[in-house]
């Protein structure tokens, strides 16, 4: 049992540590405020909205994607203890004030 959770530790460690390095590139590679949302939804994230004027969503710019967060909790399958995430947040700051 011992193994498992180590082994489950060693895993949500490397996963939280890509997370930290990942949200950059969405907001780098999209061409618009909706696609990088879109990206981030589909990898799971419950997407947080920052914006900053109120033009239409898809004449916004994209200017920060951060904090992004991973709740975790053990849950009990058989005799082992495993770690598992049970919710994703994250940041994105938008520039709407065309």
């Amino acid at each position: 049992m011992r193994t498992t959770i180590i082994r489950a530790t060693l895993t949500a460690t490397a996963a939280a540590t890509a997370l930290m390095l990942a949200p950059a590139f969405p907001a780098a590679a999209a061409s618009s405020a909706e696609l990088t949302i879109a990206q981030l939804e589909a990898q799971g994230f419950d997407v947080k909205v920052n914006r900053i004027g109120s033009a239409p969503l898809d004449e916004c710019d994209v200017t920060d994607v951060r904090n992004g967060r991973e709740q975790k909790r053990f849950q009990r399958i058989g005799d082992d203890l495993i770690e598992v995430v049970f919710k994703r947040t994250i940041s994105v700051s938008l520039d709407c004030s065309r």
